[in-house]
């Protein structure tokens, strides 16, 4: 079964993604949710999750934390990560290179930019 996380301290922003991602579910993908970075590595490490939608900005642990921790864990360097925040500023878009993160998308977004990765992820075609 394909695992998706969403790490988001923002509720709006974690139902606006379930909305997106909605079809996906339908079809026996996973989806989870996380509201701070100490609870995002909680259930990376027990879920593995295949993608993790990730915010910089997170109470206890920040996203860039998350990122490095998770890339540089044993078995757990494949987890696709895409940070998606509102910071658009390239000193933040080299960071989330230099720390192995996916792919960087800054908010707002088109729906269609989240649907294509996770089905280029996912090798499925849903939502086309």
């Amino acid at each position: 079964m394909n695992k998706i996380l969403i790490v988001d301290d923002e509720p709006n922003n974690r139902i606006l993604l379930q909305e997106i991602l909605e079809d996906f579910e339908e079809c026996g993908t996973r989806l989870l949710y996380a509201a701070d970075g100490a609870e995002a590595l909680d259930i990376i490490q027990k879920e593995k999750p295949d993608i993790v939608f990730l915010d910089i900005m997170l109470p206890e642990i920040g996203g860039f934390e998350v990122c490095h921790t998770i890339k540089h864990k044993p078995g757990m360097e494949k987890v696709f990560i895409v940070i998606l925040t509102a910071n658009s500023q390239e000193a933040d878009k080299r960071k989330a290179a230099e720390l192995k993160a996916d792919m960087y998308i800054t908010k707002p977004f088109k729906a269609k930019v989240i649907v294509d990765v996770v089905n280029e992820v996912l090798g499925t075609a849903i939502g086309k």
